[in-house]
């Protein structure tokens, strides 16, 4: 038994390690494409790209691993049962509960994988990753300035850099400054370079002109200069504290949430993000279970198994509507949250007890059987 036990769930481990990779590998692909644009136009470099992208695996694994689990479970009985593996173990005198110890082993351990993702890593990492984020986005000294376009920073500044030369000069640079909107100022210089300073970057302009436009005279006030500054680090004005969401917050954080601090909104999401932690990594389990009640209780077919295939795709699918369903309703009335538990429940109930069933009997076999010899 512990044999035919290693041998299924060596199957179904290396099936699930291959499609989560695939998976976690298409997802990345898609998320970063998002990230791309930091490189352009925040000037990050690949390092930092790749941390930023690497914060999210751990969200993607815990949307990944139950669909994997469930997907390998399938391919792997399935084959099993095209390979008439399951008549002959059957035969041997398994029963279901014998034949399923190896998926639920595997999905016991994806569980503990899940909510060890969604209690701890997650929240940690998606306050990280936002926290880079938001550094990356606000901090004027990270900004690379483009040539040939117009770079806007923070509140009020715009710079234009005709072109860069290999020694990091700036060319041809155009800046207007509309921060103090009664008196907008544009600055024109042949050339210059960002400085950094102990006060913040700066932009040096060399050979160039101030021109303002006193207010109620009427007349433009041109001044030469030969150098030049503007600072670049009050740019970006006094954005204040970040606002962390619920994925940000610990478990501690969102059960002592209090809503006269977040508002009702913001309460209503920490408190379904705090049931949806608890109740998301069951559906490892219990789409584990879908498809083996489906698959071991259905009766031999030569013609294949696509009926049965499709109904456990349908019931997992089904699932996992009702549960994004259940999740938006209960951001709206927190009367839904206990079905969040009622959904999870389900698959449970329903699969443990699928298979403690007897397994059916073929009718005409047994006719036959009850004739005397």
């Amino acid at each position: 038994m512990m044999g035919i036990t290693r041998y299924i769930l060596r199957q179904l481990a290396v099936g699930m390690i291959f499609v989560s990779t695939a998976l976690a590998c298409v997802l990345w692909l898609t998320q970063s494409l998002r990230l791309i644009e930091m490189i352009v136009t925040q000037g990050i470099s690949v390092g930092t790209f790749l941390k930023l992208t690497g914060m999210l695996m751990p969200t993607f694994l815990v949307v990944i691993i139950p669909i994997a689990l469930f997907s390998v479970i399938l391919f792997t009985y399935n084959k099993l049962n095209t390979d008439r593996e399951l008549v002959v173990l059957r035969a041997a005198g398994l029963s279901n509960w014998a034949l399923a110890r190896p998926a639920l082993i595997l999905a016991a351990i994806a569980t503990v994988v899940a909510y060890a993702l969604s209690l701890w890593v997650i929240p940690k990492t998606v306050q990280n990753f936002r926290e880079l984020q938001w550094s990356i986005r606000n901090d004027i000294s990270n900004i690379l300035l483009q040539e040939g376009s117009f770079n806007k920073f923070g509140n009020g500044l715009t710079i234009y850099v005709r072109a860069r030369n290999s020694e990091g000069e700036l060319l041809g640079i155009l800046v207007h400054d509309r921060r103090n909107p009664t008196k907008p100022v544009t600055l024109m210089a042949e050339k210059g370079a960002i400085v950094f300073t102990e006060q913040g970057p700066r932009i040096l302009m060399v050979k160039g002109n101030r021109q303002q436009l006193p207010e109620g005279t009427g007349q433009l006030s041109v001044l030469n200069f030969d150098s030049y500054t503007v600072d670049l680090n009050t740019a970006q004005g006094d954005s204040g504290p970040r606002f962390r969401d619920a994925r940000e917050r610990s478990m501690l954080e969102l059960y002592n949430a209090d809503i006269k601090e977040l508002g009702d909104s913001d309460y209503r999401r920490a408190k379904v993000e705090l049931h949806q932690r608890l109740t998301s990594p069951l559906y490892c389990l219990g789409y584990a279970l879908i498809a083996l009640v489906t698959l071991l209780t259905a009766t031999f077919d030569r013609r294949g198994q696509t009926t049965t295939i499709l109904t456990a795709i349908g019931l997992m699918v089904a699932t996992q509507a009702a549960a994004l369903g259940l999740a938006n309703l209960a951001s709206a009335n927190p009367a839904f949250l206990v079905s969040l538990y009622l959904l999870a429940a389900l698959p449970l109930a329903l699969g443990f007890w699928g298979l403690a069933r007897p397994p059916r009997t073929n009718p005409f076999r047994r006719r036959f059987s009850a004739q005397p010899a």
